[in-house]
C-alpha cells in the first residue's frame, strides 16, 4: 500500500523529471522543423510518423533513465563525451537547417516506397532531432538519482521515471501530429521564420552542450594542474 508520503514523492519527482525533459526536448519549437523536413509527407503518412517519433521517445527515455549509465560503462563512455559528439551532431542540423533553400512542398510520386518514412522515424527525427543528447544525458542523470533509497522508494522512482517518458512522449506526439494546421494557420512566411528561429536555437543549444562537455572534461585537469 502506498502512503500519501510516497505519492507526494511519486508527483514531485514526476514534476521536476517533466519540467526538466520537457524544456530541454522542447517538442512545440521542434515541430515546426519536423513540418520543414517532412513536407512531402501526406496528412496521415505525417500523423503515422508523429504517433512513431513519440512512441520512439518514450523507449528512448526509458532505456536512458534505466539503462544509460550501464551502458555508457560497459563502451567506456563518459557524459562528457556523448555531450561533445551528441552536441556536434545537433549543432550540425541547426546550422544545415539554418542554412537550407526554403522549398516547395512536393508530393511523393504515387508508386514511392513508404520504407524511407519508417526509417527516418528513429534517425534523424528521434535521435539527434528529438531526443537528442541533451534530453539522454538529462535522462541518464535522472535515472543515477534512483539507485539510493528503500525498496518503496525504489518503487516510486521507476514508476515516476515510466511517468515521465510517457507524458514527454505524448507531448512529442502531439505537437508533431498538429505542426501542420498550426503552420498553416501562421502561413508560409510565418512557418519560415520559427522554422529559422527554432534552427538557430538548435544550433545554440548543440553549442551549448558541447561546451558543457568541454568544460566538464577539462575541469579536473585544471584543478589537477594547480
Amino acid at each position: 500500500m502506498i502512503d500519501g508520503f510516497l505519492i507526494a514523492k511519486l508527483i514531485s519527482l514526476w514534476l521536476f523529471g517533466f519540467s526538466t525533459m520537457l524544456s530541454i526536448i522542447n517538442p512545440f519549437g521542434i515541430a515546426f522543423v519536423f513540418h520543414d523536413m517532412t513536407r512531402w509527407l501526406t496528412t496521415s503518412e505525417r500523423a503515422r510518423l508523429a504517433r512513431q517519433i513519440g512512441i520512439n521517445s518514450f523507449i528512448v527515455l526509458v532505456v536512458a533513465m534505466f539503462l544509460g549509465s550501464r551502458v555508457l560503462s560497459f563502451f567506456g563512455i563518459s557524459l562528457e563525451a556523448l555531450r561533445i559528439g551528441g552536441g556536434l551532431a545537433v549543432a550540425a542540423a541547426g546550422w544545415s537547417m539554418l542554412r537550407a533553400e526554403p522549398t516547395e512542398a512536393k508530393s511523393p510520386p504515387a508508386a514511392m516506397d513508404t520504407a524511407p518514412i519508417e526509417r527516418m522515424a528513429f534517425f534523424p527525427l528521434t535521435l539527434p532531432l528529438t531526443t537528442g543528447p541533451g534530453s539522454i544525458a538529462a535522462a541518464i542523470a535522472l535515472g543515477a538519482e534512483r539507485s539510493v533509497g528503500g525498496n518503496d522508494v525504489l518503487l516510486i522512482s521507476a514508476l515516476s521515471a515510466l511517468m515521465i517518458a510517457a507524458s514527454v512522449g505524448a507531448c512529442v506526439w502531439l505537437a508533431y501530429a498538429y505542426a501542420e494546421p498550426i503552420a498553416r494557420r501562421i502561413g508560409t512566411q510565418g512557418t519560415l521564420i520559427a522554422t529559422k528561429l527554432t534552427a538557430f536555437l538548435l544550433l545554440c543549444i548543440g553549442v551549448q552542450i558541447m561546451l558543457t562537455g568541454a568544460s566538464d572534461a577539462l575541469r579536473p585537469l585544471i584543478a589537477a594542474a594547480r
